[in-house]
């Protein structure tokens, strides 16, 4: 069994999606192109309310999207009551904030903020965070002011840049226990392909966070400017055949679905 713990669907607009700078990926990207794959929990792409619930709507239809990692805006001074209307519902399993497109490098320890997310895990949601590596360091300080039973995970390994300075700040965030990490996006950060060439990242990840810490994720439709979805799989597959089958269940289904509370779906 596996589980896709970061993919992304969308109606492709210029003015929508003005981050997608692949022209591979400048189209429809639906669950109609996805519904061979396996399991998933599907991603905001854009920021805006509107995306959630069209989020939610597809998980309601299609029995292969276990949850959904929205955005409501965390920051403003209402969120308190966007978030009674939403923590019900069903399949909304967390959400996220594109903290690494913000223009302020300490954006992710601004106050109201914070606020926003120890709310948002108060009511049984849980926080996906999205940085660059630069915003390591104030991410380990965001992670301290959060409750140690906090549900975090990070994104995409954190996107390194540099190999040494990204692993040195991987294992200090690693160390708070609170915090997963999905193994998706590697692809597009590093710019190869090659296992050999993604084998050090993998490595560095399950020695900070071990097996059960850590989920497979696809990344997909972006991460198919590079392999398609199944290569991906295959690469993380390969790297945890050394595991045990239950570190190996962890890596590849277990943990999202313990993260995110995922329900097993009828049909």
């Amino acid at each position: 069994m596996t589980i896709d713990s970061h993919r992304h669907f969308w109606k492709y607009s210029d003015s929508a999606f003005a981050w997608i700078d692949d022209a591979r990926l400048r189209r429809d990207f639906l669950p109609g192109d996805a519904a061979a794959f396996d399991p998933c929990v599907a991603v905001e792409a854009r920021q805006c309310v509107e995306e959630t619930d069209w989020l939610l709507e597809l998980a309601a239809r299609h029995d292969f999207i276990r949850g959904v990692v929205g955005w409501l805006p965390i920051a403003s001074p209402g969120f308190e009551e966007t978030l009674d209307r939403y923590a019900g519902r069903p399949g909304l399993a967390g959400l996220r904030h594109v903290v690494q497109d913000e223009p302020d490098d300490g954006f992710i320890l601004r106050d109201d903020f914070r606020r926003g997310v120890r709310r948002l895990l108060s009511r049984a949601l849980a926080y996906d965070i999205l940085v660059f590596e630069r915003h390591l360091p104030n991410t380990i300080k965001f992670v301290d002011s959060m409750p140690d039973d906090a549900r975090l995970v990070l994104d995409h390994l954190g996107k390194p840049r540099d190999f040494a300075s990204w692993r040195r700040l991987v294992q200090d965030l690693s160390r708070r226990e609170n915090v997963r990490c999905k193994l998706s996006g590697l692809v597009t950060e590093v710019g190869r392909t090659d296992p050999a060439s993604l084998r050090p990242y993998l490595e560095v990840a399950l020695e900070a966070f071990g097996p059960d810490r850590l989920m497979f994720g696809s990344d997909w439709p972006v991460v198919t400017a590079h392999m398609p979805y199944a290569a991906w799989r295959g690469v993380v597959e390969d790297f945890a055949s050394r595991l045990s089958s239950g570190e190996r269940d962890a890596v590849m289904w277990r943990t999202a679905v313990r993260f995110y509370n995922l329900q097993e779906k009828e049909g």
